[in-house]
């Protein structure tokens, strides 16, 4: 009976230390599950997010970029269209104004011409660039190309030109001749001889020929009829 008690004590013994093994295995199994749960869960949350932060910048850039395309390009389309129609209308009514002033005087005065009196400066320019004088004096009974013709044909290329310039009939005891005049805006009234381009100041009761400021190496001689000026008639 002793020795049975002995091995009955020996199993209970050994039983209570196996109980408590396995008592003291659970609880650090649990504990040991619940932080390594947390710890994991933080190191996986974090590492999450961040991949998630990425992916997510990355699908909401490309949607917000295509939705503010669509949205930008509809309203700046809408703002282009208004502003280039108002910026077109103002310039296209500014140029058909001009325009249909340009036609309406042609229509009323004959021609479209806006005419101004020019400097010193630009008459002698015009009168450098115009080759009236290079036509040919041609006179007969009648007259085919005379001085009244080079007045006329300078004039008319003036007006072309946009200057104002007038038609001077230059009246002799027995005769007349004709000239150009432009009214400046430096100088005053200029005139001009037409059949050579040169400065003339016709003043009444003088020789005409005298009245010309000859080119450097001309002299004009004094001619075979009367050219006393008599009246100065000029014509806009």
């Amino acid at each position: 009976m002793k020795g049975l008690k002995e091995i009955l004590l020996v199993v209970g013994i050994v039983g209570v230390v196996c109980l408590c093994g396995y008592i003291v295995y659970q609880i650090a199994h649990a504990s040991g599950e619940v932080v390594g749960y947390e710890r994991g869960y933080v190191v996986g949350e974090g590492a999450g997010y961040s991949v998630g932060k990425q992916d997510g910048y990355q699908q909401g850039y490309t949607a917000g970029e295509t939705a503010g395309y669509d949205t930008g390009h509809d309203k700046g389309y809408e703002l282009g269209k208004t502003d280039g129609y108002d910026e077109g209308y103002s310039s296209g009514q500014t140029d058909g104004y001009d325009q249909g002033y340009e036609i309406g005087v042609a229509d009323s005065l004959g021609h479209g011409y806006d005419l101004k009196d020019p400097t010193y400066k630009e008459v002698l320019s015009f009168l450098k660039q115009d080759r009236t004088d290079e036509n040919e004096y041609i006179e007969d009974t009648y007259g085919v190309y005379v001085c009244s013709h080079f007045a006329r044909d300078v004039g008319n290329n003036a007006e072309a030109a946009g200057l104002r310039a007038a038609y001077v009939a230059l009246r002799y005891p027995d005769s007349g001749h004709a000239i150009v005049a432009f009214n400046t805006v430096d100088e005053g009234l200029v005139y001009f001889e037409p059949r050579t381009d040169e400065r003339a100041r016709p003043v009444v009761d003088e020789r005409y020929y005298e009245c010309i400021e000859p080119e450097p190496g001309r002299r004009y001689a004094e001619p075979d009829f009367d050219d006393t000026i008599k009246d100065i008639l000029v014509i806009w």
